[in-house]
């Protein structure tokens, strides 16, 4: 039954009018997933959708994001490189959104392929251009997925060994969204390295309690590279902060330092959190199927009856000697129990923690904090 904010609390779901005012906020705030879009052209986009349904949905900001791409086509033809890339970023940006939180239906996947194509064109136009890397991975196999694949983001005018962090993201934020949140890093003379978390995106694995072997290839690939293998940071946002904090823990060796950016430790996936969680009212759609992609699953049911096995207390890697590691969240997270920070705190050996204000990742100056906390680390 709807609550009178429109927000079904038994499963998350909206009625349209609640959904296209939450929309509004969120674009006009450059608010998640409305990251870098264009925001006259994504207002129509708003007003005209009729049902947060798959088809209608996507068919919606494809339309977008395919005039976009027609206006990039367009500026190459007439030697416009800087109209060219402008015009495939929103054509991304557009596709991203059609196929957001998870394409969990065919028509999001056609929106989740375009968007693919579209990114990449934009960021072979950058300067440097992004480098795509796709290296086998053994075990892999998820969705017919063999291949690690990630992209290599150089700061301009770098010279000699530069540093690295490895970012990605979480349930719905993935790779190409995680190159749009770290332009500081970049200005800050890093390179950053964009890899999608186990169970999401390109990821060649579900996740599961030895997922965290599938950074393996990306710092053999450092190794060899012309980027600096001893001075690695890693940077998990959202649900993909998890990962952050197990790799700060069992990759210590290979981490100069690691950023839990709002993700779960151990309470955040207790069947009765992840209950109270699903009707967020920070979350647009329902969390249920978008979570519970991450091990292969379809429905709520079975994705909370897996949560547990990912607590790193119940695995023992807490109390393990860990890397360098900051924990950063909003203190009033409703997505994931900023508690688990505290909970990180008892355990192993000492780390550096920081609650903002605000609900989930915090509000304020988050990302400077954590730009400056992992630049001076890897200096």
């Amino acid at each position: 039954m709807a609550s009178l904010d429109g927000v079904d609390r038994s499963t998350g779901s909206r009625t349209i009018e609640n959904a296209r005012e939450w929309l509004r906020v969120h674009l006009e705030k450059r608010a998640h997933p409305f990251n870098a879009i264009d925001i006259e052209a994504a207002r129509p986009v708003v007003e005209s959708l009729g049902s947060l349904e798959p088809e209608p949905w996507a068919a919606a900001w494809l339309e977008s994001a395919r005039d976009f791409a027609a206006r990039a086509e367009r500026a190459a033809a007439e030697g416009d490189p800087a109209g060219e890339r402008e015009a495939w970023w929103q054509a991304y940006q557009f596709a991203f959104v059609g196929r957001f939180p998870v394409p969990v239906h065919a028509a999001k996947e056609v929106a989740y392929e375009e968007s693919l194509d579209y990114f990449q064109r934009a960021v072979a136009l950058d300067e440097p251009a992004v480098q795509r890397v796709e290296v086998p991975i053994a075990g892999g196999g998820r969705e017919g997925r063999e291949q690690l694949a990630f992209y290599v983001a150089r700061p301009a005018g770098s010279g000699g060994p530069t540093p690295a962090v490895i970012v990605w993201g979480g349930i719905d934020m993935w790779k190409e969204e995680s190159y749009v949140r770290t332009a500081g890093f970049r200005d800050r003379g890093l390179a950053t390295i964009h890899i999608d978390m186990p169970g999401v995106g390109e990821a060649p694995l579900f996740a599961s309690t030895d997922a965290e072997r599938m950074w393996d290839p990306v710092f053999d690939w450092i190794a060899q590279s012309d980027l600096d293998h001893s001075r690695v940071g890693a940077v998990g946002h959202s649900f993909g902060g998890y990962w952050a904090t197990k790799l700060a823990h069992t990759h210590r060796d290979r981490l100069r330092a690691a950023v839990n950016w709002g993700g779960g430790i151990h309470r955040t996936f207790q069947p009765a959190w992840q209950e109270r969680s699903r009707s967020a009212s920070t979350y647009l759609m329902d969390l249920g199927p978008a979570r519970a992609r991450i091990f292969g699953e379809r429905t709520f049911e079975q994705y909370i009856a897996r949560c547990p096995e990912l607590s790193l207390l119940d695995q023992g890697i807490l109390d393990q000697p860990c890397a360098p590691l900051l924990l950063v969240n909003g203190k009033d997270d409703q997505q994931n129990d900023a508690t688990d920070i505290h909970l990180a705190l008892e355990h192993g050996d000492p780390k550096t923690a920081r609650l903002f204000p605000g609900g989930h990742m915090g509000e304020g100056p988050v990302g400077r904090v954590v730009a400056d906390w992992i630049t001076a680390r890897l200096s």
